[in-house]
Parts: structure tokens; C-alpha cells; sequence
């Protein structure tokens, strides 16, 4: 049977179904900007009306220490500045820094650090974070701990006279935890005000959460993921709107020398000029499969912010605009039913990373998360039977219809 007519019978949305009721209003002027900040012809003399990549690594000086603006790529480059201020823009920020990954970005803001500094970490993060910090950051003296974030008493017992970084992650991967921003930032402050709040934007795009606008002071992302949004990028950003956290984030970019290449910050800036349109199908196509999953007895739970079922659903609509592509859920039996699923999946594609055009499907306990240690695993729910999708922009049908078949396939129907 074809993609195309595996779920001719799935009842599709209802007119007048909007998914973003009762969600924050959308950012003013979010898609003119994404399409013209940062991207003036003027600034080029042959008045290009889409930026060019800029390869080159040197650039030519007037005289000793008298240059046009840029002096050598790492320090700064014409290409990465268009899209560095393209992202300040949608994040409702004054700066922003494009790193070479998302954990080049990790790496750089901890760099803030010293030894006998203080991380409290979002005990529920991406598997590559909880890795950094666990076994690098904390063998340089650096005290790390984690914290359920979502329970803002637990966060306030975990803070330490040392303390100088909390990372919050929200939603968190891979089991979907809602953080409040604002609650978080806010008592975090009122403790100490120099403690810097790091929140890790990357499953929600700037198109649907504005970190710094909840009080946080860094908002960072894997670009790799929504914001660049074609799978072909690895990239990391930062943005700020602390003046003293830009200067020293800027001369850490310079010197720990994560840069991204020209071309990637060529791509990364083409891939924000959809990021809206992206956003809004990846939202109705998520929610139409997280309804399906929720009714499905084949399914134990789903986890999706956009759910009324979500522990934390009042909170995302408080402070997000809408709900990106991400759900996690648990498939009913054991380990074998999971990998039965996972490998019957006929339009996803088995594989990590997310937030691309494509529907893509994981194992987070033996794919994304297996860094985490098993008896961390347990207690934040990653377990066997834990699936995590991040849903594309195909035909809402043939999302269903895939899933739906590779449900069959895992528990035959009698």
C-alpha cells in the first residue's frame, strides 16, 4: 500500500480546528523581519538582495589596525553577521553569536565559568548536555548538579552560594517537560542577580518562545535543529541582551575559535525566511498525531505541550505562542515492540537530530540519551518502551496512516 493511501480513512481536522487557540499571539512582524533584517543590499556594492557567502578568511587592511570592519573570519565574518543579526531580531535581542554546533554554544557560555563556579542543570536535557557536563565540565572544578525545574521550590533548594549558571531546558528532551521561564528567572534573580539564567530554546524556535522576554539572560539553540530546519546544518546561537554578557560571550567566541563556516551561516539564514510558514505545519501536523496517539490502545501515554493532558499545558500557553513537532510517547509491551515499531516505519526515518522538514522517529534509551546513565534514565522516564518523534511537513494523512502501520505491525491486530 502507498504512503499516500495508507490513512484515507483517518478523520481529518475539523474547519475552524485552530490549534493555536488559547496559545500567546504571534510575534509582530516575525516573518518581515526574518526575511529582512540583517539582509540590506546596501551593505554590499553590488546591492545584492540576498547575502553572499563571504569566503574569504583574510581581509585587506588600509593600513596597520585600520580595516573596513573585519579582520580575520574567526573574529568576524560578512556572512555570519547577516544572519547573527537576523536571529538578534527574532529573538527580540540586541545581540546574537552563531557558534559551529549547539554544544559549541554549550561550550562557550560555560566558559563564563571559573573553577569553584556553580551549574545548576534541568535534570531532563538533551543527552549530549547532561555528557558535557557531567564528565567534562565537572572534572575542571566546576560544581554541577541538576534540578527538576519544573517545581520551582526544588530549583530555589538546589541553588548554592557558588552558583553562576542555571541551564534550563524547555520543552525538555526528550520527555517533554515544560519549564516556566518567568518563575524560574525571576526567583533565580531575586536569590542572587548576578547568577546568569541560560534557557535552551532549540525545540521551540524563536517563532514560538522568547526566553528573553520571560526574563531569562541567554537564549541558545542547536540550530541544526528547527531554526535552520533543512538537516543540513550543524550550528549553534547565542543571544543576549546584557551588554557585559555580549562583550565577554564575543571574546570567547573569538578565542575558543567554535565558528561557523560562511557557507553553513549561508544556509542557517536562508532556512529562517521559512521559519515561520515551518513552525506553523510542524504544529498542526504534531497536534493531529499526538490526538491520534492519545486515542490509540495500542499507546500507554503521550506527551505533547499542546495536549490538555500535558502536566504543564496552562504553562506552555502562558508563555509560547504555539507547540513545535516533538512528542514523545510510550508504545504498550516491552523493548521488542518499541524496535518493531521503530523499524516497520515507512515515511519517518529512523535517525537522531530533529526539527528538520522530514518526520523523523528515535530510541532516546539507546540512541539520543544513552550518554545518560541508566539509573538517570529510570527516574526521568526514559525507558524501553519511550519513543521520540519529531513530526515533518509531509500530508497530515500519511503521518497518521505511517504510524498507525507501524503500530500494526508492532501489536498485529487479532
Amino acid at each position: 500500500m502507498s504512503l499516500a493511501h495508507m490513512a484515507s480513512t483517518n478523520k481529518q481536522r475539523e474547519p475552524g480546528d485552530d490549534v493555536f487557540d488559547g496559545f500567546q499571539t504571534r510575534y509582530k512582524s516575525f516573518a518581515t523581519e526574518a526575511i529582512h533584517v540583517g539582509q540590506e543590499p546596501e551593505q554590499w556594492k553590488s546591492m545584492a538582495v540576498v547575502p553572499p557567502i563571504s569566503l574569504s578568511t583574510t581581509f585587506k587592511q588600509s593600513s596597520p589596525g585600520n580595516h573596513a570592519g573585519f579582520e580575520y573570519s574567526r573574529s568576524g565574518n560578512p556572512t555570519r553577521n547577516c544572519l547573527e543579526n537576523a536571529v538578534a531580531a527574532l529573538d527580540g535581542a540586541k545581540h546574537c553569536l552563531a557558534l559551529a554546533s549547539g554544544l559549541a554554544a554549550t561550550l562557550t557560555i560555560t566558559h563564563l565559568l571559573k573553577a569553584g563556579d556553580g551549574i545548576v542543570c534541568m535534570d531532563d536535557v538533551y543527552g549530549g548536555t547532561n555528557r558535557y557536563f557531567q564528565k567534562i565540565v565537572s572534572q575542571l572544578g566546576v560544581d554541577v548538579s541538576f534540578a527538576d525545574c519544573t517545581k520551582v521550590d526544588i530549583l530555589q533548594a538546589a541553588l548554592k552560594p557558588n552558583t553562576k549558571l542555571v541551564w534550563i531546558e524547555t520543552p525538555t528532551n526528550p520527555t517533554m517537560k515544560v519549564v516556566d521561564i518567568k518563575a524560574c528567572a525571576d526567583m533565580v534573580h531575586k536569590q542572587n542577580k548576578d547568577i546568569v539564567v541560560v534557557v535552551d530554546n532549540t525545540f521551540m524556535s524563536a517563532y514560538f518562545q522568547r526566553p528573553l522576554a520571560l526574563g531569562a539572560d541567554i537564549c541558545m539553540y542547536s540550530a541544526t535543529k528547527y531554526m535552520n530546519g533543512h538537516s543540513d546544518v550543524v550550528m549553534g546561537l547565542v543571544s543576549v541582551n546584557r551588554e557585559d554578557l555580549y562583550e565577554r560571550l564575543k571574546f570567547l567566541q573569538n578565542a575558543l575559535g567554535a565558528v561557523p563556516s560562511p557557507f553553513d551561516c549561508f544556509l542557517c539564514n536562508r532556512g529562517l525566511k521559512t521559519l515561520h510558514l515551518r513552525m506553523e505545519r510542524h504544529f498542526t501536523n504534531a497536534m493531529a498525531a499526538a490526538k491520534f496517539l492519545e486515542g490509540d490502545c495500542r499507546v500507554d501515554r503521550v506527551i505533547f505541550p499542546g495536549l490538555p493532558s500535558h502536566p504543564q499545558y496552562e504553562i506552555m500557553r502562558k508563555q509560547c505562542t504555539g507547540c513545535p513537532g516533538m512528542i514523545a510517547f510510550y508504545i504498550k509491551g516491552e523493548l521488542e515492540h518499541a524496535t518493531v515499531f521503530l523499524s516497520s516505519l515507512k515515511l519517518f526515518a529512523v535517525a537522531e537530530s530533529l526539527g528538520g522538514y522530514e518526520s523523523l522517529a528515535e530510541h532516546p534509551a539507546i540512541m539520543t540519551h544513552a550518554s545518560v546513565p541508566e539509573r538517570e534514565r529510570v527516574v526521568l522516564g526514559i525507558s524501553d518502551t519511550l519513543i521520540r518523534l519529531s513530526v515533518g511537513l509531509e500530508d497530515e494523512s500519511d503521518i497518521i496512516g505511517d504510524l498507525d502501520q507501524a503500530l500494526n505491525a508492532a501489536h498485529p491486530k487479532k
